[in-house]
């Protein structure tokens, strides 16, 4: 038997099989709600370089699918497709830079951002000046474009003259196309050009939306490397066509005459048809990370640095590495890996200088923030949540919840969890919430709201969240305890959770993120006991964010 039961509004119901009865007030109950008393907030808005100022303010004159949300077939190869047109007059406006490259381009639904790090981190120690271009970002629009041997993002100063300099060229682009150059059209072109004018070796390049018609897809066949094609899920499903099938047509637009594709996977057999055909229509050499011949044994988790690891021995063609330490979480984490691996070897086929040392060097030394991050115990206490265990992910799709409950079952088997959870409006909300309830047992779910790109229109009601998991918990027959428009619980209140004989998962709404993280430290700590807890913060890259924003700030 499943049941729900309600808290807020004055009112207390239990829904059972279905049914609704009304059983008694919240305050006959003795529950009460106070907000923080005394306590200083922590959680504010990252505040940009105030040097980046004419950047952001030029950027933000554009049209941003990001924060708007993309339309409908806008990354599909066909007639509801963005223009990839008017990305090519562009580029030959600014006098075709991405000609003057070598390229790695990287598409696929999952994994593109860790990938491209591993890659660019290994051709990085092999002393090459690398180009990375990714997105989104977590604190400040720098992060999406790294320059040089060192890896670091783009500094103000650099992107500002940069601007300046290939500005009136933009201007008269943006006038000509009637103003249809959108936001990252135009961050593309001017990352791109940025490389050229830093004479990069190779530039790492993540697709944003799709592949085909994405604005990253200007790479002619003489300049690409090799393309990646890291996984397909149902991402931006309505943009890119509507089914599995028609995201993978699109993904594999990336795929050019005569250079060498990897594929990442493991894939649905029918999909990695479509892009195995697609690839042969292309006279394109195929290398797949999920070939049977390519060995990856997990050891366990260790500790590298005084953070948390896992530590493995990985076999690829002819290269044998023991005992490397990958920062990076869980067997999603091992495939990016291989996935990059495999494109260093094509590399080094083609004539690059790739040693094994490098490759080693690559994997262990990349981390990204809000991809299984743990954070530091001065963190947590900044935050004001002293002893607490905090974990940042910013999975939002139904696989990457899984790969997600996967990486805490493998680090922390035993630990008692706390989701803080907030989403944007194109995600499957509820195939999210039942990986995570079916997953594992939760302490309690707190849902929340996060801007998306700065704006709201992109951004998932709480209350919307919460019919999402009660759904799922109905569907999975698991108890929760639902609380509406929640503060800060009272001692009374925490006792009556910690004692529940049902060990019911706290369902809460509640629009101040940093409530939420209070909250659910406190209940951890009356449920836990001597147990380990963690504090998961997750749904979105945006919410990461706005943690992040505050250790920052």
């Amino acid at each position: 038997m499943n049941s729900v039961r309600f808290f807020g509004q004055g009112l207390a119901f239990r829904h059972k099989k279905g049914r609704v009865s009304s059983l008694t007030s919240a305050a006959a109950l003795g529950l009460s709600f106070s907000r923080l008393k005394g306590s200083q907030s922590f959680f504010t808005t990252f505040m940009e370089d105030p040097e980046l100022e004419e950047f952001i303010h030029y950027m933000d004159s554009l049209k941003n699918y990001e924060k708007s949300g993309i339309p409908k077939g806008a990354g599909t190869d066909s007639d509801e497709g963005f223009d990839l047109g008017r990305m090519r007059r562009l580029m030959d406006r600014l006098g075709n830079p991405q000609s003057r490259f070598k390229a790695v381009h990287i598409a696929g639904s999952k994994g593109k951002g860790s990938t491209a790090a591993f890659l660019s981190n290994m051709l990085r120690a092999e002393g090459y000046s690398v180009g990375c271009y990714s997105s989104p970002h977590i604190l400040s629009i720098r992060e999406r474009v790294s320059v040089g041997k060192l890896g670091e993002p783009v500094s103000a100063k650099v992107l500002n003259s940069f601007l300046r300099k290939i500005k009136d060229t933009l201007d008269q682009a943006i006038e000509l196309e009637n103003g249809h150059l959108t936001h990252f059209e135009v961050f593309t072109a001017t990352a791109l050009a940025l490389f050229a004018q830093e004479n990069v070796d190779i530039a790492v390049i993540e697709a944003g939306l799709g592949g085909a018609r994405d604005a990253t897809n200007i790479i002619s066949a003489p300049e690409l490397a090799s393309s990646i094609i890291t996984t397909i899920g149902e991402e931006h499903l309505e943009a890119l066509g509507g089914s599995l099938e028609s995201i993978t047509m699109a993904k594999s637009g990336i795929i050019k005459h005569g250079r060498p594709v990897v594929l990442g996977g493991p894939f649905l057999p029918h999909i990695e048809c479509i892009l195995r055909e697609k690839a042969s229509s292309m006279g394109s050499p195929v290398l797949s990370a999920s070939d049977t011949g390519i060995k990856m044994d997990v050891k366990g988790i260790d500790t590298f640095d005084g953070k948390p690891c896992q530590s493995f021995d990985i076999k690829i063609q002819h290269v044998e590495l023991d005992d490397v330490k990958l920062s990076m979480l869980g067997s999603h984490q091992l495939r990016n890996a291989a996935t990059a691996t495999l494109a260093a070897l094509c590399l080094r086929d083609q004539g690059w200088k790739m040693s094994d040392g490098s490759i080693r060097a690559g994997l262990e030394n990349t981390s990204l923030p809000g991809r299984s991050q743990f954070l530091s115990s001065k963190d947590a206490e900044d935050l004001g949540l002293p002893g607490a265990t905090i974990l940042l992910d910013g999975a939002h799709t139904r696989e990457s919840a899984k790969a997600l409950v996967d990486t805490i079952r493998m680090t922390f088997p035993e630990a008692r969890l706390a989701l803080v959870v907030a989403m944007a409006s194109d995600k499957d909300h509820l195939g999210f919430a039942r990986e995570f309830l079916s997953g594992r047992e939760l302490e309690a779910v707190f849902l929340t709201e996060a801007k998306v790109a700065g704006g709201t229109s992109r951004t998932t009601s709480a209350s919307f969240l919460r019919d999402c998991w009660i759904q799922a918990s109905k569907e999975l027959g698991i108890s929760v305890l639902l609380h509406d428009g929640m503060m800060e619980y009272e001692e009374e209140q925490l006792h009556s959770i910690a004692k529940d004989s049902d060990r019911r998962t706290v369902l809460a709404t509640e629009k101040s993120l940093e409530v939420c993280m209070r909250t659910a430290n406190q209940i951890l700590r009356r449920r836990s006991g001597n147990q380990s807890s963690i504090i998961v913060v997750t749904g979105s890259l945006h919410i990461v964010s706005s943690v992040l924003a505050s250790l920052h700030g």
